[in-house]
């Protein structure tokens, strides 16, 4: 008799802790944390804390490479839209109009992904025809990257 051959599928090697789902299929630690985190945002909002102090904090908590490119975005979102109010939303860098998440940064940290990510809410006036990008992969911070970033901001609040 032959020994059976193992799937390559089973040589994957484990995901890292916080991308684990839990015993019951559930949510990840990861995402559990945010979504602890998005309970405490809105417990903030309704006493009329947090804000941008919120935002510096949850920045200045991301490791290194994150901390870098997010107060980065940061500078350049609010150079662009100097009328959008930073917050945090699940934790994340995010910046609303009138209340309404329009753009926020996750790092790559946040759910061990390999790249940080721009993302569009709804709110975000990017539409393009009948199909258009809402986050975008973003590994460095080139001056192309910072110009397309300028001109989705200000094309999200016009």
């Amino acid at each position: 008799m032959s020994t059976p051959r193992r799937s390559p599928v089973a040589e994957k090697k484990p995901a890292s802790k916080s991308s684990q789902k839990d015993a019951k299929g559930g949510w990840t630690a990861a995402e559990r944390e945010a979504m602890r985190e998005r309970a405490r945002e809105v417990k903030a909002e309704a006493t009329k804390k947090g804000g941008e102090s919120d935002l510096l904090k949850a920045i200045a908590a991301m490791p290194p490479a994150d901390r870098a490119m997010a107060t980065r975005i940061h500078a350049i979102v609010m150079a662009a839209a100097p009328g959008l109010a930073p917050k945090t939303w699940y934790g994340m860098p995010a910046y609303a109009k009138e209340g309404k998440v329009v753009c926020f940064f996750q790092a790559a940290s946040k759910f061990d992904a390999r790249y940080g990510t721009l993302g569009f809410n709804d709110t975000a006036k990017i539409d393009s025809g009948a199909m258009w990008p809402t986050a975008f992969a973003v590994i460095e911070l080139t001056p192309a990257v910072e110009t397309k970033i300028t001109a989705l901001v200000k094309k999200a609040v016009r």
